[in-house]
């Protein structure tokens, strides 16, 4: 039998051994001409797979007319226009659940580094400078904080587990309240980061979330506050972020993930406290494995037996 053939975007070494088990994969990124490239193959086409580096938008969807499924690695998929998607019969995966643990447990890495300034401590440490005396005591401390949680879905609820093992007061903000919490739901943004200490952010990207972490929450979150991002860089007012640090609005900021990365704001660097991570939440050997696997599993799953596994919510199966 004939392989499907399916166009890759980018590069994901992960997987391309089992894509190409499997399917005729045609490489995208390796094209000296895209458009060219996409004219030559459009009509074979029955599947993407794609990436939050890379674009899925309605230009490319109409330019593929055999497409039936788009498979993203990666639980975020707002670079793929799934609703444009679905007007056109596609169905469109990503990969919930198995990344869940593996961003928790970065998230409370970054508080803990954030609140205990470990990675300034750290610096002290490499820089020679403990010779000459002790890191000073830090400000910050878990004894007694609130945390609030914005995008309470699965991976939120994994960072409240972890976080009630520190015995610090959880609250959490979501569009609803989820039906199956066992925190506090505040039902503002600005009203949880003013009840918290630490704002821990978990939201997806897209037009509705943009900038959504701007100067009136960092200002209610006020001037001992930490505000920790794993979510989408898209969502936070980096201009506000940075003016908040400068002016003292802001204690301090862990952050994994950024507007336009791999470029931030220089200034972010300047700030000894804050803890910068290069969007490795989920970038494990073990996870991006697994990652990769439900990418080929959910692609296989739909040739040969007609089924998505992991639709998004705008793409559901059944139909």
């Amino acid at each position: 039998m004939l392989k499907p053939d399916i166009l890759m975007l980018g590069p994901i070494p992960i997987i391309a051994s089992a894509l190409e088990a499997h399917f005729e994969v045609h490489r995208l990124w390796e094209a000296a001409d895209k458009a060219d490239f996409i004219a030559g193959c459009k009509d074979k086409i029955r599947g993407i797979v794609t990436f939050g580096g890379t674009r899925t938008d309605a230009a490319l969807i109409d330019s593929l007319p055999k497409l039936e499924i788009i498979g993203n690695f990666g639980v975020g998929y707002d670079t793929v226009d799934a609703r444009y998607a679905a007007t056109k019969g596609l169905v469109v995966t990503n990969t919930p659940d198995v990344l869940t643990e593996e961003v928790a447990d970065t998230a409370l890495g970054l508080i803990l580094m954030t609140v205990r300034e470990f990675g300034a401590a750290e610096r002290h440490v490499r820089d020679g400078k403990w010779l000459k005396g002790p890191y000073p005591l830090s400000r910050g401390t878990l004894r007694g904080k609130r945390v609030g949680i914005v995008g309470y879905g699965r991976i939120g609820k994994a960072i409240a587990t972890r976080l009630k093992a520190f015995g610090v007061s959880i609250s959490y903000h979501n569009r609803r309240p989820a039906a199956d919490a066992d925190v506090h739901y505040v039902d503002t943004l600005v009203g949880l980061a003013r009840q918290v200490d630490v704002l821990v952010s978990v939201l997806p990207g897209g037009a509705a979330t943009r900038h959504i972490f701007n100067a009136e929450v960092f200002a209610a979150l006020g001037p001992e506050g930490i505000f920790i991002n794993v979510g989408r860089g898209s969502v936070v007012d980096e201009a506000a972020l940075v003016a908040a640090l400068k002016a003292g609005r802001l204690y301090s900021a862990g952050l994994d993930v950024y507007e336009t990365e791999p470029c931030l704001p220089s200034e972010l660097a300047a700030f000894g406290r804050v803890v910068l991570l290069p969007h490795v939440g989920s970038a494990s050997q073990h996870t991006r494995g697994a990652m990769g696997q439900l990418v080929v599993d959910n692609l296989v799953n739909w040739f040969v037996r007609g089924a998505p596994l992991t639709p998004v919510t705008e793409t559901p199966w059944p139909r």
